[in-house]
């Protein structure tokens, strides 16, 4: 079994504008470089054989404020982007609901609003895919992956046994540099906390 602990990155400064940001590359705040070195405080007290992050620099920065407090260096992985929210990218929910009423009402209602990038399910299946990847590569090793909102929600989904749309309607956004943890073992995702 390997243990995956999971956190999404620190506040983005359109995490703040309230803006989708999708595949776009958008940097830390100062809060948010706060709460990267208070997840690194927490992460600190755990054995973790390796950190994974998602490049976008929001991730990416997070990852390495972590992992240099554990010696390590952290591995880049673009699967673990944020969905790709197409047209949608660097709008804010005032300015999305204006000009596609009817995709807001979809991703209000749990599904994907945007008519290009791609679907929460799509990226479901590239996020628990490197995910299994992960975990074959360090059996019985504990893991931290820094990533985004959208795949953390697609992993407690998958260990939930639940569709990422119904999970979207049920659980809020994961708020920034929280951890939470799953395991993985024989390709199966289950929930540890």
């Amino acid at each position: 079994m390997t243990t995956i602990f999971l956190a999404r990155h620190g506040e983005s400064d359109w995490n703040v504008e309230k803006r989708f940001q999708g595949h776009s590359d958008r940097p830390l705040t100062n809060r948010g470089r706060e709460q990267a070195h208070a997840l690194a405080d927490l992460v600190a007290s755990e054995e973790i054989d390796a950190v994974y992050t998602s490049p976008l620099s929001r991730a990416r920065e997070t990852a390495e404020i972590v992992a240099v407090r554990a010696g390590l260096e952290p591995i880049a992985l673009p699967e673990l982007r944020e969905v790709d929210t197409g047209s949608w990218s660097g709008l804010s929910r005032v300015d999305v609901e204006a000009r596609f009423p009817e995709g807001f009402a979809r991703w209000r209602s749990g599904g994907s609003g945007w008519e290009d990038g791609e679907t929460y399910e799509e990226m479901a299946e590239r996020v628990i895919g490197a995910l299994r990847t992960i975990a074959e590569d360090h059996p019985d090793g504990r893991v931290l992956v820094i990533s985004h909102g959208g795949p953390i929600r697609a992993i407690h989904a998958a260990a939930e046994g639940v569709a990422i749309d119904d999970y979207r309607r049920l659980k809020p956004v994961e708020p920034n540099a929280r951890l939470s943890t799953v395991a993985v073992e024989n390709g199966r995702v289950t929930r540890l906390d």
